[in-house]
């Protein structure tokens, strides 16, 4: 069984910053792409930014230059440095690791409960 545990979220002014970590645990053999997606209500879930096993990542047009996504592999984490934050930031945010369970198991992705964001004055 696999856990991912978001923190990190809360309420930030316009031009704040938050920095919000994700964690996982239990039964995994190897991690490959971790990714924050965000969520407004009755709105699709949209990809934030990513990064993968050898390091490189790529964000959304909407955060490029304010947003930075980092890895801990040695301790199955995933942060997302969040700068010069706007209104249109808020929504619920979401990590998701794609790993694989064990040694012959498909990687497969596994989500977070969430953590809301909100920018507001």
């Amino acid at each position: 069984q696999v856990q991912l545990v978001e923190s990190g979220g809360g309420l930030v002014q316009p031009g704040g910053s938050l920095r919000l970590s994700c964690t996982s645990s239990g039964n995994i053999y190897r991690i490959s792409t971790m990714a924050w997606y965000r969520q407004g209500t009755g709105e699709q879930r949209e990809l934030v930014a990513e990064i993968r096993d050898d390091g490189s990542a790529r964000y959304a047009d909407s955060v490029k230059g304010r947003f930075t996504i980092s890895r801990d592999n040695a301790k199955n984490m995933v942060d997302l440095q969040m700068n010069s934050l706007k209104p249109e930031d808020t929504d619920v945010y979401f990590c998701t690791q794609r790993m694989e369970t064990t040694l012959w198991a498909p990687f497969s992705d596994y989500w977070g409960q969430g953590t809301q964001v909100t920018v507001s004055s």
